[in-house]
């Protein structure tokens, strides 16, 4: 038996975080967790900002002929073209060179900046400085600003530089190209460099010498028993530091930190509890399905009776061989809105002519598809994988607004065969789903089919688990690679389990704008399964980003016809909360990227739709 939360090498301030990481994931197990502080360095800056404003006649005439003449003319040749005193002219072009919009001398020459702007319709103002901060993260090997100090504070947690070497060597701020500091502003979502807007960071200066700020971090180690392996995370308050967590990952496989030293965790504890760990995982799922065997058989007993060679009781059947497969059917064919399977082994012997109409049957209605297999701990030590063309063809099922319906993923490590409908029929036992064979001769295999509702609970909650943090692996290699396939798959995949406000969150926080439409249907299926409520709060999240796209998008047309399907859905069921959602922002929106026509009206979109 492996230690109690009590007994691990955890810090007081940190077990009720511990307990939450172990409750939001079951495969997780926190070995020990200590918390440390670190220096950041800050450096106030000065930045010169430079902001446009609308050119004036006789400023645009000088900015346009200075283009189009050939060759360029002089104040003094534009003077007389205009009929003007030379004064007039010379005055207005030594204003635009304050501004860096013309060439500092004769002839009148525009620079590239004051094309820019130009362009926009409009010249530069006088810069105005701005101060801010940048901040030098050692862990994260990364220089970032804000607009606000950060705060000195007294942490007296160990130093984590005393137990790791890091690396303060502070790049030199002063020295550093304007490109990297306009760069760097831009991706702490400072809204202080934005090109397309034509206002612009020009210049900058180091105000004062850089000051060192104490943060207080937390150091988590452990086991992870579906990868079976430890790992290491670093967070501040909950927030995962996904680069310095890595980092200590790569610090520990070479062999350059020590546990026992970092956290009070023995040699024998790392090699030891992880085994115990496991065993108890697995005992966990042993028991579960023990304890329905033992259910069926004390309610059997009381009953006193068998039919058709089955235990019929209250709330659970035994099945045996022929009678699985007809059940099985019948189960699946009662889908409403949700099918979870997972069987270590699948071939083309049951996933055949048979059984692919009944899955696109399925998928006609709306209903979400999630199949995991696997039983070896790695996919590449997969004696029996399934095969690709298998794997094609279950993706090629897809919902009546081209979802890929069935969620087919391999998991691994598990030798349970379960199946959970609608979260209200569990299937359970020896056979195994995908690779089934008892139709053509009696293998001795057995079924319970519960629903005792706490039961089902139970088994949904721990399948439910494992796919949804493969939802969140699938998320980070999508973002990582900028794989748009990967992340459609992540994104059905948190449809399926309900989470589309998990999904939303991502985009939003990753700005992919372009995986819009793909989230609109899948609010789609969720508000015709009744899943999705009409007055999620998702939706105006949804609408708020409609703000930052623009009409040269090459989505623009799936995105239009998302939101006129949703609201539609919305309308159809429940009128005045579609309404509630068209403000005159959004309506606004909507006019802007043609969602709906200029003679339209709130009221009356929605009376075309109920």
């Amino acid at each position: 038996m492996f230690l109690a939360s009590s007994a691990k090498p955890i810090d007081d301030n940190l077990k009720n975080l511990v307990d939450e990481i172990e409750a939001q994931n079951s495969s997780l197990s926190v070995l020990a967790a200590r918390q440390f502080r670190y220096s950041l360095r800050q450096t106030p800056i000065e930045l010169n900002i430079k902001e446009p404003r609308q050119f004036n006649v006789l400023e645009e005439f000088i900015i346009r002929a200075a283009i189009e003449f050939q060759p360029p003319p002089t104040e003094d040749e534009l003077a007389s073209v205009l009929g003007l005193d030379s004064v007039f002219i010379k005055t207005t072009t030594t204003t635009l060179r304050s501004l860096q919009t013309l060439s500092p001398t004769s002839p009148l020459t525009v620079t590239a900046e004051g094309r820019s702007f130009y362009e926009k319709g409009s010249v530069p103002q006088p810069p105005y400085p701005i101060q801010i901060y940048a901040i030098t993260d050692p862990l994260s090997d990364n220089i970032t600003f804000q607009s606000e100090s950060l705060n000195e504070t007294v942490i007296n947690f160990p130093d984590l530089a005393d137990f790791i070497t890091i690396d303060h060597t502070i790049a030199d701020i002063a020295s550093l190209p304007l490109e990297a500091i306009q760069k760097s502003i831009q991706a702490s979502n400072l809204a202080l460099h934005v090109p397309e807007e034509g206002k612009i960071v020009t210049s900058y200066r180091v105000l004062a010498s850089t000051q060192k700020i104490w943060r207080k971090i937390s150091l988590f180690v452990m086991f992870d028993s579906l990868e079976d392996k430890l790992t290491i995370q670093i967070r501040n308050g909950k927030q995962i530091l996904e680069s310095a967590s890595n980092w200590l990952e790569v610090l520990h496989t070479e062999g350059k930190i020590s546990f026992q030293t970092l956290c009070k965790l023995s040699t024998e504890t790392i090699h030891y509890k992880p085994e115990a760990i496991l065993k108890q995982k697995n005992t966990e799922i042993e028991a579960r399905l023990e304890n329905i065997r033992q259910k069926a058989l004390e309610a059997a007993t009381k009953a006193g009776k068998k039919v058709d060679n089955s235990i019929v009781l209250a709330k659970a059947v035994q099945l045996r061989d022929g009678q699985i497969s007809q059940v099985f059917s019948e189960v699946l064919n009662s889908a409403k809105s949700q099918v979870m399977i997972y069987s270590p082994w699948g071939n083309q012997a049951i996933i055949n002519e048979k059984s692919l109409p009944l899955l696109q049957k399925l998928a006609n209605r709306g209903v979400w598809i999630l199949i995991g297999h696997g039983i070896a701990r790695q996919l590449e030590d997969e004696d029996n994988p399934i095969p690709p063309e298998v794997e094609k063809k279950l993706r090629a099922i897809k919902t009546p607004d081209g979802l890929p319906s069935v969620q087919f993923f391999w998991l691994g490590d598990s030798h349970v065969k379960e199946v959970i409908v609608d979260q209200e029929i569990y299937l359970c036992g020896s056979h195994n789903w995908l690779s089934y064979r008892g139709d053509y001769l009696p293998l001795g295999e057995s079924v319970y089919k519960v629903t005792i509702p706490y039961q089902v609970k139970e088994a949904y909650e721990f399948l439910a688990n494992r796919f949804q943090n493969h939802a969140q692996n699938l998320w980070h290699n999508a973002l990582e690679n900028r794989d748009f396939q990967l992340a459609v798959q992540s994104l059905c995949l948190w449809g399926a389990l309900g989470m589309e406000d998990i999904a939303l969150k991502e985009i939003q926080q990753n700005n992919w704008l372009e995986l819009l439409p793909v989230w609109l249907n899948i609010a789609l299926q969720g508000l015709r399964l009744k899943n999705i409520q009409a007055d999620s709060v998702s939706f105006k999240t949804a609408l708020l980003l409609l703000s930052k796209v623009s009409l040269e998008e090459v989505f623009l047309e799936l995105l239009q016809q998302g939101w006129r399907k949703v609201i539609g859905a919305i309308a159809s069921h429940n009128p005045d909360a579609a309404l509630n959602l068209l403000s005159d922002e959004v309506w606004a929106q909507f006019l802007r990227l043609n969602i709906v026509k200029k003679s339209d009206s709130p009221s009356g979109f929605i009376l075309q739709h109920t």
